[in-house]
């Protein structure tokens, strides 16, 4: 018993650490991969800067969150509203959004433009500093997430790139102004609509998640986010490639409006295809966690994982299919 209880004290002391590492690997393991993907990326300690900048923005965010909390409840019951769905969607859309997005803005915009007149950054430097910066805020969210319980591992392994997609549309604007040396004028234009446009992804991907918590119907906007998420995977790739003076990939390409028509649904198809193949993969994973490695071997439980592995695989065999035929009728 004497061990045992030694046993539990040791891991409870190397709790806080593992929790870290859990948090920060998968973010620094993207960094990485952008690093080396891009052949004109900065310096990988540039990237790290603006890592570490990124997760010292999550925790001001944080505080400011609590802060603009505290003051709407001096005017309404913000904790009470809350609990309904329509609250829910308010608060994500004048509360989280606009304060993670304008952190992790200012945490780009300040010390890229004091080092431009120096380093001369180009356009895919400053795109690649808002992947950074989405990073180590997604760092310091993991953390948050697994030192209090609220979040398994998996989760948050799988919600890495999220911050980053988010980020994608103001990051583009300012790799553009700042690296090309645009007027001011046309930064000042262009960059609110942007920021905006990230507000308002990063609030409906937190409502589609939460959306299980409620009754049918709610709980069906559930399978709209993986779909919705693999779409802002699209658009930062996109937009990356855009960055680099590569071509787009090209997947609406017909010339009359019911040809274009017709390939727009078979877009919106493959991603919901894909996306709820990813989702359903995803609730498996999450089913099987709470199973030990003997219970995996039952005859039953074998023949659940099979099922739904041949059924999700299915699906986006499909997807594959139809993004395949749509690049091939461009290239034609």
């Amino acid at each position: 018993m004497k061990v045992h209880a030694l046993s539990l004290h040791h891991k409870s002391m190397l709790r806080p650490y593992t929790d870290l590492l859990w948090a920060a690997i998968p973010p620094l393991v993207l960094v990485l991969y952008y690093y080396y993907r891009i052949p004109s990326a900065p310096s990988l300690m540039r990237l790290l800067f603006f890592f570490f900048l990124g997760a010292i923005s999550g925790f001001v965010a944080l505080q400011l969150e609590g802060v603009f909390e505290t003051v709407a409840n001096n005017f309404v019951d913000w904790e009470r509203m809350q609990r309904v769905f329509a609250g829910v969607v308010l608060r994500q859309l004048i509360e989280v959004g606009p304060i993670e997005e304008s952190c992790k803005l200012v945490a780009v915009i300040v010390p890229t433009y004091y080092f431009q007149h120096r380093y001369r950054f180009r356009p895919t430097s400053v795109f690649l500093f808002t992947i950074a910066v989405g990073l180590g805020f997604t760092a310091q969210e993991n953390w948050i997430y697994l030192s209090h319980d609220t979040a398994p591992i998996f989760e948050r392994i799988i919600s890495t790139p999220v911050h980053a997609m988010f980020s994608a549309p103001w990051g583009y604007v300012l790799a553009i102004c700042i690296g090309s040396n645009i007027s001011f004028y046309r930064y000042r234009q262009f960059l609110p609509a942007a920021w905006l446009n990230s507000v308002i992804c990063h609030a409906l991907v937190n409502v589609l998640s939460m959306s299980d918590r409620y009754p049918i119907p709610l709980n069906l906007l559930n399978y709209g986010l993986f779909p919705f998420l693999l779409w802002m995977f699209w658009r930062l790739q996109q937009l990356m490639r855009r960055v680099q003076g590569e071509p787009p990939i090209i997947l609406i390409s017909g010339y009359t409006p019911k040809q274009r028509f017709q390939q727009r649904t078979l877009v919106l198809l493959a991603l919901l295809l894909a996306g709820n193949a990813l989702f359903g993969l995803f609730l498996l994973v999450k089913k099987l966690s709470f199973l030990n490695i003997s219970q995996l071997f039952d005859p039953d439980v074998m023949s659940f994982i099979l099922s739904r592995l041949l059924l999700n695989t299915s699906f986006g065999l499909v997807a594959w299919v139809i993004y395949s035929s749509l690049r091939r009728s461009a290239y034609r």
